[in-house]
């Protein structure tokens, strides 16, 4: 094949590759991002992340605390593993939904916020809603194109047509 080909076969999406893959970078950084808030949240201490809850007036915090919670930790691994990844979707983009419109739609899109940088490092101001956008855009995707090859989801689908 020459370079020109090569090239040309390169420059246009799809890349050659198998249908679905682009699903696994999607699933493997949405669900790890998802386990690791929720992991966070259950290592400072439940409380703390509830008392956020209660000081910004959200109802029921303790209730919806151990929910976010858990949607994070099982809906991360879920997505991870690529198992019922629509049904894990819907309450994992309640929660980030609930996340833009109550923490971060007031500090604007962006999520970093270079404020200075001094001999102590690096400053930053409060994350905007754009990190919660790329998550839910992964979600979506994941929810239209599939979970794709090495999931659990097409595990299933293989074994039910078989």
């Amino acid at each position: 094949m020459s370079k020109a080909n090569l090239l040309r076969r390169l420059a246009i999406a799809p890349l050659p590759l198998p249908y679905g893959w682009y699903a696994l970078p999607l699933r493997l950084i949405a669900g790890f991002g998802f386990m690791e808030h929720g992991y966070a949240k259950l290592v400072r201490g439940p409380d703390a992340f509830i008392g956020i809850l209660h000081a910004i007036g959200m109802p029921f915090a303790d209730l919806l605390g151990w929910a976010t919670i858990v949607i994070e930790l099982l809906g991360g691994l879920m997505i991870f593993v690529g198992a019922f990844v629509p049904v894990a979707s819907v309450p994992m983009i309640v929660v980030l939904l609930v996340a833009i419109f109550t923490v971060h739609l007031p500090y604007g899109f962006s999520s970093i916020k270079l404020m200075s940088y001094d001999a102590a490092g690096a400053h930053f101001g409060q994350p905007g809603y754009e990190t919660d956008l790329l998550y839910l855009a992964c979600l979506l995707a994941l929810c239209v194109g599939g979970a794709g090859p090495l999931s659990l989801d097409g595990w299933l689908s293989k074994r039910r047509n078989a």
